[in-house]
């Protein structure tokens, strides 16, 4: 099994990969530095304006987070819709689901309306009990659904049956409307129609400092009335915002294609994206060429300080989705990858506009495509044109500022890790601090977890 990312693999063969680096000094209306999928898609939005945009990238389109992603498109990247309604109530939870639904439904419309060839497949979603714990999230999950009149089917031990080969669940709930993507296709896909729409791109070109409107790389610079960061892992040098931004690592791997009488067996219902119960989950699903994206970690590389490379972690997950479908126990995995991504301690992106610098824009921590593409694109729209939009709002959601339960200043004494990992479970299953006021259209501060 070969340390390489698949989606990688996928563009051998792809004419002109590659754009060349910033080598000169230039100037812009817009500078958006990072091109994964919240910065592609920032550009996207500002590409028929009449504006002169630039993109640095220090690796290629899609090379960093984004192009490592599983490629799930569903609203709940990391918090179900039981987890929004207990934090929000209903109604912020309807406008946080509807934030990722937009992200999702921006990302299918690019597809069709450019022709992006990206193994777009609708797939529906199926969340996956374990045990008796995860029955009850599943069945906590179902009444979620009911209670905003969402489609959801539900199923028990023995019903989960009919519809995956595997004994191994306590039940599901399932949903429509839901997708999968290659997603580092996607982002070149992207990065293809903003060069022929006249945005300008430099690869392996990395922001070292900003100043001012002027941004630095190593060989050249651009000075730009607006600049949105759209970058992960940024480096303190650059913001002050960056020690808000907290990393997490799974591992995803990819299977040698599967014959139709093995996929009839382990999905007799049709082709489902599938992910269970468990705090670090495990998650799978289909490609368009049969093969198995399968991906998962455990809990002490989840939130490790440092990156892992080892196949000890997903060689655990490939043995346990295997012992759930034993006719698939000769399947070989051929490639695996780490995918170290950025997040916060309450799973939810973080947008800042500072009041000092109101020319620079963060989108940071987005766990997920549909979330990164939301953010990308709201904060294109409002650093040019914010007056025009009625959904300022989010700003409140997304602000920086926000409290945990456990404090910044704790860090220094028991380690990020560890703030991080309880902050992460807390809002995961128990926190309650914002919710919008429907008669208002405000948000209103409760911080009752604070």
């Amino acid at each position: 099994m070969l340390l390489q990312n698949w989606w990688f693999t996928t563009l051998l063969g792809v004419e002109n990969p590659i754009n060349p680096p910033l080598t000169t000094d230039i100037e812009a209306d817009v500078l958006i530095i990072g091109a994964g999928v919240a910065g592609l898609t920032a550009a996207m939005h500002l590409m028929n304006k009449g504006l002169n945009v630039v993109i640095l990238e220090k690796n290629i389109c899609g090379g960093s987070s984004s192009g490592k992603s599983s490629g799930f498109l569903t609203p709940d990247s990391e918090l179900e819709l039981a987890d929004l309604i207990r934090r929000f109530g209903k109604t912020g939870a309807l406008d946080l689901w509807g934030a990722g639904q937009k992200g999702a439904d921006i990302i299918g419309a690019n597809v069709k309306q450019y022709g992006i060839d990206c193994d777009y497949q609708m797939q529906d979603s199926l969340f996956l009990g374990i045990g008796a714990g995860g029955w009850s999230d599943i069945k906590a999950e179902m009444e979620a659904r009911k209670s905003v009149d969402f489609a959801q089917t539900l199923y028990d031990r023995e019903q989960v049956k009919s519809i995956i080969g595997s004994q191994a669940y306590s039940g599901a709930v399932r949903y429509p409307n839901t997708a999968g993507i290659n997603s580092m296709r996607y982002c070149q896909g992207l990065k293809r129609v903003l060069l022929d729409h006249g945005v300008h791109i430099y690869e392996a070109s990395e922001v070292v400092s900003v100043a001012g409107h002027c941004a630095k790389t190593h060989l050249g610079s651009v000075t730009a009335d607006q600049i949105i960061f759209c970058a992960d892992k940024l480096a303190p040098s650059l913001t002050p915002f960056a020690n808000r931004v907290y990393h997490a690592e799974t591992f995803l791997s990819i299977s040698e294609p599967i014959s139709e009488k093995k996929i009839d067996e382990a999905f007799p219902a049709g082709r489902f994206q599938c992910w269970d119960s468990d705090l670090v989950y495990s998650y799978f699903r289909l490609t368009g060429d049969n093969r198995l994206l399968l991906g998962g970690g455990d809990i002490i590389t989840t939130y490790a300080k440092n990156n892992v490379n080892s196949a000890r972690v997903i060689d655990s997950v490939h043995r346990r989705f295997k012992e759930k479908f034993p006719m698939l126990r000769d399947l070989e995995f051929i490639q695996y990858w780490p995918g170290r991504i950025d997040t916060t301690r309450d799973l939810l992106p973080t947008i800042v506009r500072d009041e000092k610098t109101p020319w620079l824009h963060f989108v940071l921590g987005c766990v997920g495509l549909p979330w990164a593409t939301f953010c990308g694109d709201f904060v294109a729209r409002h650093s040019t044109s914010g007056a025009a939009w009625d959904d300022h709002h989010y700003y409140e959601y997304f602000r920086d500022d926000r409290k945990f339960m456990l404090p910044l200043w704790l860090e220094k004494a028991v380690g990020k890790q560890l703030v991080f990992s309880l902050n992460n479970a807390w809002a995961k299953y128990y926190q309650k601090d914002l919710e919008l006021d429907p008669a208002s259209k405000e948000i209103v501060h409760k911080r009752e977890a604070g």
